[in-house]
């Protein structure tokens, strides 16, 4: 297992970690022997939204002796009600689920408290501007809550999540799919990808602003939805007409600017060994290119998707990590100084480029690339 910082929070997080909504059914051992299989692997990372009791106990049982060796995302606002899980905005729900939480965990604390699934300005208005955020903040204020998060599926709404300040964490849907649909789409029409024939099957722009201003905040992300609920794993149902795997869902996720740990739901100890496999792929088998190929039904153009199969470069250039922070700079009034920082640490630059041309037939996006290093040493100017 390899770990990223969960950005300005500084902790340290899995790549990898358990998305909550398969304990849902489980029981007492199989939540045990997930959480088991987890540890093995060496995943810290656990979200749990579900407000349903049993769900919570068992979980809980199988964190006891070991509640410091995982940092668990929690979620804020989600009820069990008329035998159902709902989304609340009432304070007194809310403030019962939670304290439900920590007793079922048997924690005093919760390292993120995830404000849950804000999607729309209405619904951000009222969060933001009333008492849920005012009790993340008293939480906080008491150790109950580490650091604010929340979760949304619109990119718009969640940028202005970010640049409120008040959020250290973000919960996203993040997927090749994901990526190419309307930033305006709802998440019944995202989730049957509807939203790709909105966009022109282009990369979003919005979703693309989103990841750079996540990075250069230090908000970080983690990814809900890599798999596309499984329909990017079968060719008949995935919008590309190829299949991707596991793997290569887990490596777009973490090619993206901000995303710090990418949720896997596992159903199974053999699920969690399964997205466990990861570490043990290949350069070549985590390879996501064959999505946008000229036999897909989809074929993009034009944007790095930083997969970096344009390499090798005869300059030794990680021309995937020189587009990233152009792009982390271009997003910026003026260039970040620590994206400044980052990219002179590089040990090659774009002022080590050789205009050969020799990636651009490599590059299975159409990526024009000589002209990204021409802009990178235009915008980061030697001094």
């Amino acid at each position: 297992m390899e770990y990223r910082i969960l950005g300005r929070t500084g902790l340290k997080v899995s790549e990898i970690g358990l998305g909550g909504e398969w304990f849902n059914g489980l029981t007492e051992e199989e939540s045990t022997a997930i959480v088991d299989a987890a540890e093995r692997n060496g995943i810290n990372y656990i979200d749990v939204f579900m407000p349903q009791a049993p769900t919570r106990d068992h979980l809980g049982t199988a964190l006891q002796g070991r509640r410091d060796r995982f940092i668990i995302q929690g979620h804020l606002c989600t009820v069990y009600e008329d035998g159902q899980y709902t989304r609340t905005r009432d304070l007194e729900k809310t403030k019962r689920s939670f304290q439900d939480l920590l007793e079922r965990l048997h924690t005093d604390y919760i390292d993120v408290g995830m404000i849950h699934y804000i999607d729309s300005e209405e619904d951000f208005r009222t969060v933001f501007e009333g008492p849920v955020l005012e009790y993340a903040k008293e939480l906080k204020e008491k150790g109950i809550i580490r650091h604010i998060g929340m979760s949304s599926h619109n990119p718009g709404i969640a940028l202005k999540a970010v640049e409120s300040g008040w959020i250290d964490v973000l919960m996203f849907s993040i997927n090749p799919a994901y990526d190419m649909e309307a930033a305006d789409t709802e998440i019944s029409d995202l989730m049957e990808f509807k939203g790709m024939e909105q966009a022109g099957l282009a990369a979003d722009e919005t979703r693309q602003k989103l990841y750079s201003a996540c990075e250069t905040t230090g908000v970080a992300i983690t990814v809900m939805k890599a798999l596309g609920a499984g329909t990017l794993l079968q060719a008949d149902t995935s919008p590309f007409g190829a299949a991707l795997t596991v793997p290569q869902c887990i490596q777009y996720c973490l090619d993206r600017n901000g995303v710090k740990v990418v949720l896997i739901g596992c159903h199974t100890p053999e699920e969690v060994e399964e997205a466990g496999k990861y570490y043990r792929t290949s350069p070549e088998e985590r390879s996501y290119a064959h999505i946008f190929s000229g036999g897909s039904r989809i074929r993009m153009t034009g944007r790095c998707m930083y997969c970096n199969h344009c390499q090798p470069c005869p300059a030794h250039i990680d021309i995937a990590a020189v587009t990233k922070f152009l792009d982390l700079a271009e997003h910026q009034d003026t260039v970040p100084e620590t994206v400044e920082q980052h990219y002179r640490a590089l040990s090659a630059t774009a002022d080590d480029c050789l205009m050969c041309g020799r990636c651009e037939p490599n590059c299975p996006f159409g990526v024009d690339i000589r002209e990204n290093m021409k802009r990178a040493r235009k915008i980061f100017i030697k001094k």
